[in-house]
């Protein structure tokens, strides 16, 4: 985790957006039907406020129709809506110039992840071309480059696919390492925003100094936007791309931002069917909804409580926390976890703590967590907390409570 913005003051911030967030949680339906538990798994899916519901609701209710298949009033608005939608993701991403640019929507991350591998990547790669992709992200981001690779090895093209370097104790990416893989022949490199294991920002940055102008980069953003300001003016990337169901959308949305500038134009291939319209109205009004909330706060709060469960288990012997070290300390001077954290106890597998703490009210994820390569992170399941506008401090101070009783 590099040394991007620090985060000072985090029990402050709590205190100066307390008053921000409590109006915000009661607006999550099925977090307040439920006050006798937490759920703390925001980074394999979020829960939805009630206007992203209702968006969906009213679409289906006034003017389901086909989008871009019937000139009578309901198909019209309907098509009117995706198109809306595509533009209001440009907004929402501060697209720069989004005149050029392009979204199409997915039924996530991977999907869309996979259509560019597929659809665009395989069509411009030569014979004896490299690309470098990260090994140890989500697999989300790792096997479609690689089934890109074999696709195009049954005909005859053999591509280089190398191993993004990560830097040994922070868990960033590193430059250093990344500039003596570079040659003549690297066409493509893949990335992730946000980590979705150890939490950290991948300062992507970084690679774009280091890969130079003309290098395509693609971002797998599916745990940073929704969750902290994404702005495409500063982050020079060729494509963005994220899930709607983690941005607090309904499921099966997702979208892919392609810039248009570096490589050819990004169309996907073949007939395009019906899209997921519904969850579109709700994408819309998710993007809406964040905005309105301000997604600067949205980071503060959650980094804040991210701090808040990290200084607290820190301070408990049995349990090892995942990725850098040197975010731990409440006096750290590199930045925070944005909102996940991910821990062990050295005497419990994670699957029975996973267990235990459901029996207290709390829902985390304990497994693997979809994470490519043969790390430690990946090898060994662990728990992983993950934080969004409706947690609380006092959701974070009942879990270290309870993971204190079990020393």
């Amino acid at each position: 985790m590099g040394t991007g913005r620090a985060t000072d003051g985090t029990s402050d911030d709590l205190a100066a957006l307390r008053s921000w967030q409590a109006p915000l949680r009661a607006q999550f339906p099925i977090i307040t039907a439920h006050p006798e538990l937490a759920y703390l798994d925001n980074a394999a899916t979020s829960q939805k406020p009630q206007a992203v519901l209702d968006a969906v609701h009213s679409y289906l209710t006034t003017s389901n129709a086909n989008a871009g298949r019937g000139t009578y009033p309901w198909a019209n608005a309907t098509t009117a809506l995706v198109e809306r939608t595509r533009d209001r993701v440009k907004r929402f991403l501060h697209d720069p110039d989004p005149g050029r640019s392009a979204v199409h929507f997915t039924s996530g991350t991977t999907e869309g992840l996979r259509t560019i591998a597929l659809d665009w990547l395989t069509a411009f790669l030569t014979d004896g071309d490299e690309i470098i992709v990260p090994f140890a992200d989500h697999r989300a981001n790792l096997d479609p480059w690689l089934e890109a690779q074999r696709l195009l090895g049954w005909r005859g093209i053999h591509v280089q696919v190398r191993q993004l370097p990560y830097q040994a104790g922070s868990g960033d990416y590193d430059p250093a390492a990344l500039a003596t893989l570079l040659t003549p022949r690297t066409r493509f490199l893949a990335a992730t925003h946000v980590h979705h294991v150890y939490g950290g920002d991948m300062n992507v940055h970084r690679l774009r100094e280091t890969a130079g102008p003309d290098l395509p980069i693609c971002l797998d953003a599916a745990q940073s936007v929704g969750h902290l300001p994404v702005s495409l003016a500063e982050l020079d990337v060729d494509f963005v791309v994220f899930s709607g169901h983690k941005t607090l959308a309904p499921p099966g949305t997702g979208a892919v931002w392609s810039r248009g500038v570096r490589g050819p134009a990004f169309r996907p291939g073949g007939w395009q069917g019906t899209p997921n319209t519904a969850g579109i109205a709700g994408l819309a009004a998710a993007l809406d909804w964040l905005d309105a909330a301000g997604p600067d706060r949205i980071e503060r709060w959650t980094v804040a409580l991210a701090a808040r469960l990290t200084d607290g288990l820190s301070r408990l012997a049995p349990y090892e926390i995942l990725g850098c070290r040197a975010s731990l300390p409440a006096a750290s001077q590199v930045q925070r976890r944005r909102s996940i954290v991910t821990f062990r106890h050295r005497d419990i597998g994670s699957n029975d703590l996973g267990f235990i703490l459901y029996s207290h009210g709390f829902m985390v994820r304990s497994d693997h967590h979809c994470q490519a390569g043969t790390d430690a992170g990946a090898k060994d399941g662990s728990v992983r907390v993950s934080l969004h506008v409706h947690n609380t401090p006092e959701e974070v101070d009942a879990l270290l409570s309870t993971l204190t009783s079990l020393q």
